[in-house]
């Protein structure tokens, strides 16, 4: 049976996101381990850190901290407007753009990073230049995080897994209270379990626990792949933002994005 093409395009763009997350995984822990212990995707952490250091007076910590927050909300915005600016153009392939930004970022920072380690260990590293390393890396998180936040109903994000644990917990709440409410219509449990594949929650549940999964694989990746070639390890990561735009170009991705700003603005 061919499968309809709005289901193909679901099933692209769900795959995408899966990579996304792994690349915010992996982006993650290599600039957590660059830039002496700072999180680029990770905002709770992170302003937890700027209260923390705020009142103890750490003001380096303090610094990067902010340089953190500001250049992700920042690439956030940036992001926002080009799928706007989409919207209003009509360009079906505005999450191009932004990845192409993202992956601009990551190698601005490969290079920076290099010249930069070449002269100073990590925690050694200039509070001016570790701010700007930090904030090439925030950037592209929040960049990353305004190109794909939809499929279908569901919404996604693939540079922080708070929210998806958060999402994985009502969907499997849900698909547990249809098998429950099913079960009492004296439907056999075995055959409830079966027939999950085709509920939406126990198919959002099996998608969201696939984003979290693979933000950790990512994180253990960049450890393993830090260990042996450094900041080399983000070539990866424009690698697969390269394929990632490639998809978009066949079957374009930020539709659902698109016609939300369109709405929100009119």
């Amino acid at each position: 049976m061919q499968i309809p093409s709005d289901e193909r395009n679901a099933r692209l763009k769900a795959g995408v996101a899966i990579l996304l997350t792994f690349t915010a995984g992996l982006v993650d822990i290599v600039g957590y381990i660059a830039v002496y212990h700072s999180f680029v995707a990770h905002m709770t952490g992170a302003t937890v850190h700027l209260g923390n250091d705020l009142v103890t007076h750490v003001w380096p910590q303090a610094g990067k901290a902010a340089a953190v927050i500001a250049s992700f909300v920042g690439g956030s915005i940036v992001g926002r407007t080009m799928i706007e600016w989409g919207a209003r153009a009509r360009m079906r392939t505005a999450a191009s753009i932004t990845m192409a930004a993202e992956a601009a970022l990551v190698l601005a920072f490969i290079w920076d990073s290099t010249a930069v380690l070449k002269h100073f260990a990590p925690q050694n590293i200039p509070l001016g230049t570790s701010c700007l390393l930090l904030a090439l890396l925030a950037s592209a998180m929040g960049l990353q995080t305004a190109t794909l936040t939809r499929i279908g109903p569901l919404t996604v994000h693939t540079t922080f897994v708070t929210g998806m644990l958060n999402k994985l917990a009502e969907e499997a709440a849900r698909w547990i209270f249809w098998i429950h409410d099913s079960r009492q219509e004296h439907q056999n449990v075995l055959h409830l379990l079966r027939s999950s594949r085709d509920h939406r929650s126990f198919r959002n549940s099996i998608f969201l626990s696939g984003i979290w999964i693979s933000y950790m694989l990512g994180s253990m990746a960049g450890t393993w792949m830090d260990s042996r070639w450094k900041v080399d390890t983000l070539y990866l990561a424009v690698f697969i933002l390269l394929c990632s735009i490639g998809a978009d170009q066949l079957r374009p991705l930020s539709l659902e994005e698109e016609r939300e700003q369109s709405r929100s603005s009119s």
